[in-house]
């Protein structure tokens, strides 16, 4: 299956300012000896169940059709600062389904329609995350999230907090879908199971430009930056766009 991509415009400026940001990137990924972005974080065996969209379809066949699927999570930091210290929280969700995995990447954000937009640093696991960038699913632009369960174990405030969750229970986030200014509209779940060894974390490698389902696009300026900025992290850890990650489901 040909890799979804978001191409900047046809230029010799456009490709010469890709091939910069991928250099730099992988550069300060080799300096740093792991992640650019996100370095602190702990990854987890996991399940996605896909109830069905409620209202107009997105049109896009895995978001709108019932499924369970075996998944892989990961919950970090940004910067990262101490312990639960405020900070712009990550969750990352590689669904295996068939063919190539859909990477579902999102950062702490606000539920309303201009926050779901940016990055909030925040103290607690369970809460709003947005994909802060938006997709394309035909005509439609869409943006997808995870939001806190209220029937869920609590994530807590730190990494450590997030893990003994998890072999207490198994921590629940509600998957969403929402237009630009329209409501979320809750499309399914992520459960949190298994932690992965420290080994599985560092070789896990995220994608959330190529890695789409059928029908869904990734979109404008910020997609392209992430799409370079992730390509060049890639490079400097010597991974892949579907480098780790376990598909089998503990929870």
């Amino acid at each position: 299956m040909p890799a979804p991509s978001v191409a900047p415009p046809p230029s010799r400026t456009a490709g010469r300012a890709a091939s910069a940001v991928v250099r730099a990137t992988a550069a300060l990924t080799r300096l740093r000896r792991g992640r650019l972005v996100h370095p602190a974080g702990r990854s987890f065996a996991g399940e996605v169940h896909f109830w069905g969209t409620s209202g107009p379809p997105t049109g896009v066949g895995l978001l709108d059709d019932p499924g369970r699927y075996p998944a892989t999570v990961r919950l970090s930091k940004g910067v990262p600062t101490p312990g639960g210290w405020p900070d712009v929280l990550g969750l990352a969700v590689r669904v295996h389904c068939p063919g190539r995995p859909f990477d579902l990447l999102v950062s702490s954000s606000g539920a309303a329609p201009v926050l779901r937009n940016l990055p909030l640093p925040r103290r607690r696991f369970a809460g709003t995350y947005s994909t802060i960038m938006c997709y394309q699913a035909g005509r439609r632009r869409l943006w997808l999230a995870a939001l806190a369960d209220p029937d869920s174990v609590d994530l807590g405030r730190s990494l450590a907090a997030a893990a003994a969750a998890t072999r207490a229970d198994a921590p629940r986030l509600v998957l969403a879908v929402a237009s630009a200014v329209g409501p979320w509209r809750p499309i399914g779940q992520v459960s949190i199971g298994a932690q992965l060894s420290a080994r599985e974390d560092a070789a896990l490698a995220f994608d959330p430009v190529r890695n789409l389902p059928p029908g869904l696009r990734a979109t404008g300026p910020l997609a392209w930056l992430r799409e370079q900025t992730y390509r060049g992290s890639r490079r400097g850890r010597g991974a892949t766009v579907q480098s780790g990650g376990s598909d089998a489901t503990t929870v």
